[in-house]
């Protein structure tokens, strides 16, 4: 608890508020400690979440305390930083203020800058919502977890041949990282980790189809990567479609077309990574402000990242659509390393801004790709290096990932975890902790 004359000091400073505490948020906020200025961090939960990682919760190779941070924990050593656990309604544009849940006075913020993130996006296919899982948050990734480690404890006890083909058969959605690295983990636990565990099925006979509807996986990825990649899959039991469309989605089973051949897959669990958009708080913001949306919900944003020209209302990470200063024109894509950078950049900015300095435009610096297909398994393209794949590959992308986790004890469980599932090929977190799904 901060005193009485350091609290009046702040209410005189002008007031940040910053609504998300995922990377942007978190890195704009953490950017913004002990300066000038007076921030107020809010979100609807009390964590912040290392996304990127959230796969490996789902397939049970970490639990969801390894890859959260509780927000108040990690800002606590900056007196001018409050963090509150709500959820914004409306806001004000002409009054600059903000409605909160259950909060009958308005916020009032000088800067507001929104990180609200993404949410899965069905493409206009919002009713096969309830046919299938995303993978956007903490309970998402449990909920999938629950549902991929109950058709092996169902398939156990069944003898129809059917029932069986039909509880291990694992449809995923979404070529890019994400559906990789599911694709990756799952044919690793059934081709690896769970055979020795049952005696009565067979887990190497479980199908796993990764579906995307562009020419190839990993389609940011250079041809060469891609190709690595789904061999690697592939070794592991994943059968992979591309240029395969979703056309129907219904309980238990899910319709693909290729070319002009329609084929309709049982399948008691659907993953769906194929996108992602922005959250619900872009629409009243476009009603509030009328700034432009792009299809995916995205805020088009200045080059200051302001929602419109000389507006003190910002949008940065998955919510902003920035395509200033892009080498070929395309929008930032929606991943952790840019998010950070905006979020930095944008608290430089409001910094210099209240100073009277001028602002330098924002340049993002492309520190390549990654994305990982098992243990000592994974495909990276570094610019100005050599394209990696393999065990180097992944020894990058772990060093990499250990690196943004936020919390020095998350390192290290993240690290023996991984380490020991190497030694062991067993994974540590394979716990169904809700009530199993029937069939």
């Amino acid at each position: 608890m901060i005193s009485p004359d350091l609290k009046a000091h702040y209410q005189k400073l002008p007031h940040v508020v910053i609504v998300g505490g995922g990377f942007a948020g978190l890195y704009a906020a953490k950017a913004l400690g002990n300066q000038p200025v007076k921030v107020t961090l809010i979100d609807k939960r009390n964590f912040h979440l290392f996304q990127p990682l959230l796969y490996q919760v789902a397939t049970g190779s970490l639990s969801p305390g390894d890859i959260a941070s509780p927000l108040r924990s990690v800002l606590k050593q900056y007196d001018n930083i409050t963090v509150l656990m709500n959820e914004v309604t409306n806001l004000d544009p002409d009054q600059n203020t903000i409605t909160l849940n259950n909060r009958p006075e308005p916020l009032k913020y000088d800067k507001l800058v929104l990180a609200t993130g993404g949410q899965t996006h069905y493409f206009g296919n919002d009713h096969w919502m309830d046919h299938t899982h995303g993978l956007k948050s903490i309970e998402d990734a449990l909920n999938m977890r629950r549902e991929v480690f109950t058709q092996f404890e169902l398939a156990e006890e069944e003898t129809d041949p059917e029932k069986i083909k039909k509880l291990l058969t694992f449809v995923i959605v979404g070529g890019g990282p994400t559906g990789v690295e599911l694709a990756g983990a799952l044919g690793e636990l059934a081709q690896i980790s769970l055979p020795a565990d049952f005696k009565n099925v067979n887990c190497c006979d479980a199908r796993i189809l990764l579906v995307e509807m562009a020419p190839r996986i990993l389609a940011t990825f250079p041809e060469d990567l891609s190709d690595s990649a789904q061999k690697t899959l592939e070794k592991l039991g994943v059968t992979v479609k591309t240029q395969t469309a979703v056309t129907h989605i219904a309980d238990g089973e899910i319709s693909l077309k290729h070319n002009d051949e329609t084929e309709v897959v049982q399948s008691a669990t659907i993953l769906w990574a194929a996108g992602v958009k922005a959250s619900g708080l872009t629409k009243i913001l476009s009603e509030k402000t009328g700034c432009q949306l792009d299809r995916g919900g995205r805020v088009q944003v200045e080059m200051d990242f302001s929602i419109q020209p000389n507006s003190n209302i910002y949008a940065v990470g998955d919510l902003a659509s920035y395509s200033h200063n892009t080498h070929d024109g395309r929008p930032l894509p929606g991943v952790a390393p840019v998010a950070i950078q905006q979020g930095r950049f944008l608290a430089q900015s409001i910094v210099a801004s209240l100073s009277g300095r001028p602002i330098k435009p924002f340049k993002y610096n492309n520190k390549g790709n990654m994305a990982v297909i098992g243990i000592k398994e994974a495909v990276a393209d570094i610019p100005n290096f050599s394209k990696l794949s393999g065990w180097s590959a992944w020894l990058l992308w772990a060093l990499v990932h250990v690196a943004f986790l936020v919390e020095f004890d998350n390192k290290v469980l993240v690290l023996f975890q991984w380490f020991w599932a190497i030694l062991t090929r067993r994974h540590g977190a394979r716990l169904i902790t809700n009530k199993g799904v029937s069939y």
